[in-house]
């Protein structure tokens, strides 16, 4: 039984739902400047609009924002400046705290940040601001129905190659091709059994940058991950090109929605 079954079989209360997004890194590939995070996306930092999708929807109740280590303060100030929609902020409550040198720290930081009732935990990138609000429910409630670890993902439009690397740019042997209609791209929020999420981050070590996949040190520890539908727009921000990309999807939005 995961901890969010044993919460409910305990007591009456609603099953309390957290979003975590790891927002210290430097974004380099985004080339030189702010923190990949903190880039503007039509006049609104990535991170803003990151913190709004998570909000929005039904289920999240506390959005953990996990800062670089030297800059908490400016983070709350930038978040401050973007305020949630009042009628967003009276059920959804937004904390920063300091992360550390790698991605895994970070969210390990932000799990430790959690109050006790928290049983169901989102991980989002903040490179990807532009997630539905519908992907963001349906993974809190397939976690919710029972499901350990839940990851967002679509089918792959392209063939992929598994290949010998090699050094300095020459031609790399191919070594397999994958059955493309068994294979995902995987996006976030990812959505755990906190318990789970916790265990697999107590257990899994790793060394260099740390865990860039949290569905991934679950699935190490043995435990099951899910696919639910994901979103083109859920893409993630990381090359300048991205940037124009979502650009045109809130001009979309605007002109469609009035987002």
């Amino acid at each position: 039984m995961s901890a969010a079954d044993r919460a409910d079989s305990t007591d009456t209360r609603p099953v309390r739902t957290a979003a975590v997004i790891p927002a210290a890194g430097r974004g380099v590939r985004l080339g030189p400047g702010a923190p990949k995070a903190l880039r503007a996306l039509n006049g609104t930092p990535m991170l803003v609009h990151a913190v709004r999708a998570m909000a929005a929807s039904r289920a999240v109740s506390l959005v953990v924002v996990v800062a670089p280590s030297d800059g908490a303060t400016e983070v709350r100030r930038l978040l401050d400046a973007h305020p949630l929609a009042e009628s967003v902020a009276e059920k959804t409550e937004v904390v920063v705290v300091p992360g550390g040198q790698t991605r895994q720290e970070s969210v390990r930081l932000g799990l430790a940040a959690l109050p006790e009732d928290v049983t169901v935990v989102l991980v989002h990138d903040a490179a990807r601001p532009l997630v539905p609000v519908d992907v963001v429910d349906a993974v809190a409630g397939a976690v919710r129905a029972g499901a350990p670890a839940v990851v967002p993902a679509l089918p792959l439009a392209d063939t992929v190659k598994q290949v010998e690397p090699r050094p300095g740019g020459e031609p790399e042997p191919v070594v397999g091709t994958p059955e493309r209609a068994r294979l995902r791209a995987v996006q976030t929020p990812q959505g755990f059994d906190r318990a789970t999420l916790v265990e697999a981050h107590e257990r899994v070590e790793l060394a260099g940058e740390g865990a860039t996949d949290d569905a991934g040190m679950v699935e190490r520890i043995g435990r099951d991950v899910v696919v639910v539908p994901g979103h083109e727009e859920a893409f993630k921000v990381t090359r300048p090109l991205d940037l124009v990309l979502a650009e045109a999807v809130l001009a979309r939005r605007r002109a469609n929605d009035g987002f």
